[in-house]
Formats: C-alpha cells, structure tokens, sequence
C-alpha cells in the first residue's frame, strides 16, 4: 500500500470518528433536555398538586431546547 493511500485511509478514519463523536453527543443531548423537563415537570406536579399540567409544559420544553441545540450543532458545523 502507498503512503498516499495510507493517508487517504487515516483520514477517512478521522471523518467517520468525528460524525460519530457528532451523533452520540446530539442523542445524549437530546436525551438529557426531555429527561429533565419531565423530572423538572413532574416535581413541580407533585409539589403544587397540578397533576400533568406542568408535565406537559416541562416536556415540551425540554423538547424545544432539544430541538434548538440540535439546530445549533448542525449550524457550528
């Protein structure tokens, strides 16, 4: 094998570490927003007694700020 496919190899190697790298971090992201909307929810709902309602509006939230981080990581790139 030349070294220029050598080189061609590595850097290849690099591309699809960085998109996976990329990918784990925007699931783990999004994850983590709508986990902590419904437990921030959820709390609230069994401190003041408002059954779903602040479920709901933590969970949308949270999948807002999911949907924002997601929009900005595709932006930096």
């Amino acid at each position: 094998m030349t070294d220029m496919n050598r080189k061609i190899r590595k850097d290849e190697k690099k591309d699809i570490t960085r998109a996976l790298a990329l990918f784990t971090q925007m699931g783990l992201t999004m994850a983590v927003c709508v986990f902590i909307g419904f437990w921030l929810g959820k709390s609230l709902d069994g401190w003041l007694g408002t059954a779903p309602l602040f479920l709901l509006i933590c969970s949308l939230l949270g999948v807002a700020a999911a949907i924002k981080s997601m929009y900005d990581m595709a932006m930096k790139k």
